[in-house]
């Protein structure tokens, strides 16, 4: 059965992919049906990750992004329940984080097929391994660098299926980790920044990046504002988002009036 679902998990009909596979693996994950076979099973869904890369507005990006929504599944019940170990979840991240980089496939909804969000589902598998302990420092530095350069890689198309929200939220179970300081932090936020202002000319639209970037920024900024669960350095990155925010948006934040 686990070999039919996997297939089914990059079915263009939506039932079959979102309405049968994915709850059914998902379910049994949680309940532990696959804890002897996890590191199979993830390492099975590293393999999804592979299929058809490279090829956008086709099929195969439903086996690639629904790999990484169980893939997500996989990381958080090594968390939960202390399984596998380090080298298995470092290896999986390796693999998640290579094929986000990768996916030319940016499409949220295929009509007729439904969800396709390969970036939404990678930025679920990275806040999935930011809340996994077995990840430190450096991991989750290179976290930050893989959400910064595939937000800052010029699209063809605005990223308008909550991308953003998703990479926000991902960010969000990095930040509860307290394990990143603002020395890190800060840089990271200016490089968003410096992308987050329109740039082009007559053939390129300028908000090809800002667009993109500009939404995370907000996004982050709202679930750091209204989110629980509040990170250590919250009132500092309100602030140095807050800052960023108004001098990227120079026409609706004007410096006040000398008196």
């Amino acid at each position: 059965m686990t070999e039919d679902l996997t297939r089914m998990l990059g079915d263009p009909d939506p039932e079959v992919r979102d309405g049968i596979a994915f709850p059914t693996m998902a379910t049994w994950i949680d309940e532990g049906v696959y804890d002897e076979l996890l590191v199979g099973l993830g390492d099975g869904m590293c393999h999804g990750l592979d299929i058809g890369i490279g090829l956008a507005a086709d099929d195969s990006v439903f086996r690639r992004s629904f790999s990484a929504l169980i893939l997500t599944e996989c990381i958080d019940r090594t968390t939960t329940a202390g399984l596998a170990g380090p080298e298995v979840v470092l290896r999986w991240g390796d693999r998640v984080m290579g094929w986000l980089a990768r996916e030319q496939d940016l499409r949220g909804f295929v009509p007729g097929k439904g969800w396709a969000h390969a970036l939404a589902h990678g930025a679920d598998a990275l806040g999935a391994l930011a809340r996994s302990p077995y990840l430190g420092r450096l991991e989750l530095t290179v976290i930050l660098d893989v959400i910064a350069d595939r937000l800052l890689t010029p699209t063809d198309e605005f990223l308008v299926c909550g991308e953003d929200d998703r990479f926000a939220y991902a960010t969000m179970h990095l930040l509860r980790r307290n394990v990143l300081g603002l020395e890190v932090l800060e840089p990271w936020i200016a490089r968003l920044a410096a992308g987050a202002t329109g740039r082009g000319d007559a053939d390129n639209n300028p908000f090809r990046v800002a667009g993109n970037v500009q939404s995370y920024l907000r996004s982050l900024h709202l679930q750091l504002a209204l989110g629980s669960e509040h990170p250590e350095l919250r009132t500092d990155l309100l602030l140095t988002l807050m800052g960023h925010l108004r001098t990227t948006n120079p026409a609706y934040f004007p410096p006040p009036r000398a008196h």
